[in-house]
């Protein structure tokens, strides 16, 4: 049996840059130097009385990422984070859908997409370096799961029944 390191290319981070009746989703990518997906799993611990250990369940999970981005001009990511940044967005203006795509399986690839607000943390950088912008994306609520195609390089989601 191989055995193959899986790297952070083959786990696709997309945004809904378009509408919910017409989805664009624009990856992740350029500009952002880290991924981590935090599950943030929320539990219960409870002390039986005839029991000496005790006993945690998970309840939830608090779902989020921090991105931080260099500011790259006209880079569809950094404009759409910008946006939100220059508005002060909050509320349904600071959300956005989140297309998860695993690519390190076969295609068609288990995906989902999730309901996500974005906080804009800060913006700037030390003198002589790149702008940076880092923000919080925090998933909403269940995943819708399915599968993604690749199709003329961009993703299409089909919903799993």
């Amino acid at each position: 049996m191989s055995e193959t390191k899986i790297y952070t290319p083959k786990v696709g981070l997309f945004f809904n840059t378009g509408t919910s009746a017409l989805p664009v989703w624009t990856r992740v990518g350029k500009g952002a130097t880290s991924l981590s997906i935090a599950y943030n799993p929320q539990t219960t611990t409870e002390q039986y009385i005839n029991e000496d250990s005790a006993t945690t369940s998970t309840d939830s999970y608090q779902v989020s990422t921090d991105i931080p981005l260099t500011c790259y001009a006209e880079e569809a990511i950094f404009e759409f984070l910008d946006e939100i940044r220059r508005s002060r967005a909050v509320g349904t203006d600071a959300e956005v859908q989140v297309l998860v795509v695993y690519l390190y399986k076969d295609s068609p690839y288990p995906a989902e997409v999730n309901s996500a607000s974005i906080a804009i943390n800060d913006f700037g950088g030390d003198a002589g370096s790149p702008v940076v912008i880092n923000s919080t994306l925090s998933f909403n609520g269940d995943p819708t799961t399915g599968t993604v195609v690749i199709t003329s390089g961009s993703p299409v989601f089909t919903a799993d029944t």
